[in-house]
């Protein structure tokens, strides 16, 4: 059963920072790709960010600000986010890919976490 547990959001003012953290458990992490996708009220969900084995990948509206990263020893992935402003006040969700590559297409990933909320307050 595969399992994944996110940590880390809350409230922000415009500038701030926060770290996401989503820990997977019961399957082999590191071949697959893990990406943050955010959700805001009337809006599509979105990939933010995405980590594989051969890369990265950013949406254009958070690339310079957000970092992503994995720890394939811990089986948890992280997402640093710098310079928040109040339009990326979403529910963001860890999830993990059904490949090794990056998709922003959320039906190529088949394992998610439950959401945490992130609020930028402006």
């Amino acid at each position: 059963q595969v399992q994944l547990v996110e940590s880390g959001g809350g409230l922000v003012q415009a500038g701030g920072s926060l770290r996401l953290s989503c820990a997977a458990s019961g399957r082999t992490f590191s071949n697959y790709v893990m990406g943050w996708f955010r959700q805001a009220p009337g809006k599509e969900r979105e990939l933010v960010a995405a980590v594989s084995r051969g890369g990265t990948y950013y949406a254009d509206s958070v690339k310079g600000r957000f970092t992503i990263s994995r720890d394939n020893a811990k089986a948890t992935v992280y997402l640093q986010m710098n310079s928040l402003k109040p339009e990326d006040t979403a529910v963001y969700y860890c999830a993990l890919g059904n490949t090794g590559w990056i998709s922003q297409i959320s039906q190529n990933y088949n394992y998610w976490g439950q959401g945490t909320q992130v609020t930028v307050s402006s």
